[in-house]
């Protein structure tokens, strides 16, 4: 499946509708984006069941400013509507195929109750988002 290239516009729709996203925060200029990318395509060929997904942080400035993206590449993983990862730099191949093992094996049922009781135990505006 080749990557989608998403905008402020299709972003909900795009993401919120997979059950898994890997969404890549990159620019044109960016030496190292530009070397992720073709591993980033790769890997959308070899996992069609995903959504591969791309953000140009030159053209989306208020979603990479919604995300708090400040170094790119930034990769996301999220899953469910949660995000599992998110990590600036451009990973090597076997390492995003190991990421992508992980975030596949993740007890989603097990992280939403987490995200549950983490908001549970906070103070009444404590101001965190977390």
């Amino acid at each position: 499946m080749a990557t989608v290239e998403l905008t402020a516009e299709n972003f909900d729709t795009v993401v919120g509708g997979a059950g898994m996203a890997l969404v890549d925060f990159w620019a044109s200029w960016c030496g190292p984006c530009r070397m992720f990318g073709p591993i980033f395509e790769r890997a959308s060929e070899k996992h069609a069941d995903l959504v591969f997904a791309k953000v140009d942080t030159e053209a989306q400035p208020d979603l990479a400013q919604a995300f708090s993206i400040t170094s790119i590449p930034t990769l996301m993983v999220i899953r469910d509507k949660v995000i599992l990862y998110a990590q600036p730099g451009a990973l090597p191949e076997a390492s995003l195929e190991d990421l992508i093992s992980q975030a596949r094996q993740v007890d989603m049922d097990e992280v939403r109750s987490g995200i549950g009781a983490e908001g549970a135990t906070e103070p009444a505006g404590s101001g965190t988002d977390a």
